[in-house]
């Protein structure tokens, strides 16, 4: 071989080692994964986890960058980043997604779930997996899956003994139409306020009582600034895992498909933990000096029934979601 056709050689094998490092990084990604979750919280746990899984099945090729606390912002503009497609992914409350799609309001149903186990069987159901395939149209976001927290209960500064007493209590809530209406419903003053806000404005009385769950309620100490806990389990808390519709389309199917499988077993194993964690967490606020109460749905009288009547007219399936729940009840 001459001198020149080594040459010509390896030009040629440069080049087509350069062609595919760059076909190589022009399908790597780089996703960033926002959520509201303080970094210690089992939903930031379960999107570090997904990005790790994520990182060893595509051997680099694809990584995660989790920004928890609301980095990049609040849920609804988390939701217009995904839309847009500047944000690739998210674990964002079901209520969220609710605000664009009020189908989603009736997982929320009062009492729709009887203990927390049956919660995480309800978010497994057929109808809630047929539910996502409408969000790309609707939302502009896949959903992959869901999650959840535990069920809610209710903080209260001051002796609760009925529903009477939390009539016009500032009751901080998250800010969406479900329950909204629940509280409304009920007499309080729903207060919409976002997480990190939380214990200081129980704190310094801005506002009375908070609608939370029994993780929350023992990591954040927010029993500390309480004189009443209502263990209602009045209502479910879902959470979901989306992927921008924008960012998806561009994916290839083995893209999907791994993203899809990886995502899905740390939000099954979300559900799997609460179904343990919730009644562990409130067993150690029991064990503070922070008055209980256990009430059922008649606690709160005719509220559930009324709520029922207002998301009837709004959500398309809460009378099959009703169906669903009592066909997995145990």
């Amino acid at each position: 071989m001459t001198f020149l056709s080594k040459l010509l050689a390896t030009l040629a094998a440069s080049i087509a080692s350069a062609t595919m490092l760059l076909a190589s990084a022009a399908t790597a990604h780089e996703l960033r994964l926002g959520l509201i979750t303080p970094p210690n919280h089992i939903w930031t746990k379960a999107a570090e986890d997904f990005g790790a899984d994520l990182a060893e099945a595509t051997d680099g090729a694809h990584t995660v960058t989790v920004f928890p606390a609301q980095q990049l912002g609040s849920e609804a503009e988390m939701m217009q980043q995904l839309q847009t497609g500047a944000l690739d992914m998210a674990f964002l409350t079901v209520a969220e997604v609710s605000n664009r799609v009020p189908d989603f309001g009736a997982f929320y149903a009062p009492y729709l779930a009887n203990d927390i186990g049956h919660a995480g069987r309800i978010l497994q159901s057929d109808l809630a997996a047929r539910m996502l395939e409408d969000l790309p149209a609707k939302a502009g976001v896949v959903g992959i899956g869901y999650g959840m927290a535990g069920l809610r209960q209710i903080v209260s500064k001051g002796e609760v003994q009925t529903a009477a007493d939390l009539k016009g209590k500032k009751l901080r809530i998250t800010p969406f139409k479900p329950i909204l209406d629940f509280y409304n419903l009920l007499g309080a003053a729903p207060t919409p306020m976002p997480l990190p806000a939380v214990y200081d404005a129980l704190a310094n009385g801005q506002v009375n009582a908070i609608d939370m769950d029994a993780e929350l309620i023992w990591k954040l100490k927010y029993f500390e600034q309480a004189d009443t806990v209502i263990v209602s389990n009045h209502m479910m808390f879902p959470m979901v895992g989306l992927v921008s519709a924008k960012v998806w389309k561009d994916m290839s199917e083995e893209d999907r498909a791994t993203i899809t499988e990886l995502m899905k077993k740390r939000l099954d194993e979300c559900i799997a933990t609460y179904i343990v964690k919730d009644q562990e967490w409130l067993d150690e606020v029991r064990g503070t000096d922070t008055a209980f109460i256990d009430v059922g749905p008649e606690f709160f009288g005719d509220v559930p029934a009324e709520w029922d009547k207002i998301w009837s007219e709004q959500s398309g399936v809460l009378g099959e979601m009703r169906d669903a729940a009592a066909a997995s009840a145990e």
